[in-house]
């Protein structure tokens, strides 16, 4: 007689009900059926093997307290991403958080630079009315140490 096709196959169901197609061990079912404890020891290796611990970074992280030091990192990213040597993934988390900080960097700039147009508003103030009413030279040695006043030198 002609073996079929199903004689050797597993005689448990799937979880939806449909005839296993695995190879069938001796007893009639396959490994899996056979062992279902087995199962879930398995999957959790596998998981295990599978899953991706953050790597020790090998560069120390630079500081990024000016736009020229966040765009010099956000360049070394994207090379070492293009070299293989950082996760697509990584990068894509990092990104936010370079753009969060370069928010911060270039509005502490403005704040600066508001401070700085005050200073000048004041000194081309004081050059106005040095030219019509000629300050005395007291009030012009204010005038040095107004910059260091406003930037908080």
């Amino acid at each position: 007689m002609k073996k079929g096709l199903n004689d050797d196959r597993c005689t448990g169901l799937t979880r939806a009900g449909k005839p296993c197609r695995a190879a069938a061990t001796e007893g009639g079912l396959c490994f899996f059926h056979a062992n279902p404890n087995k199962v879930s020891e398995l999957g959790r290796i596998g998981g295990r093997s599978r899953s991706r611990l953050a790597a020790e970074p090998t560069d120390p992280l630079p500081t990024l307290d000016t736009a020229r030091a966040v765009r010099d990192f956000g360049a070394r990213l994207i090379a070492e991403v293009y070299a293989g040597k950082v996760a697509p993934k990584i990068a894509a988390g990092l990104a936010p958080l370079l753009g969060l900080q370069l928010r911060s960097v270039q509005t502490e700039a403005e704040v600066r630079l508001v401070r700085l147009e005050k200073v000048v508003d004041r000194l081309q103030a004081d050059a106005e009315r040095r030219r019509h009413n000629r300050l005395e030279p007291e009030r012009l040695a204010d005038n040095r140490h107004l910059g260091q006043e406003l930037l908080g030198i």
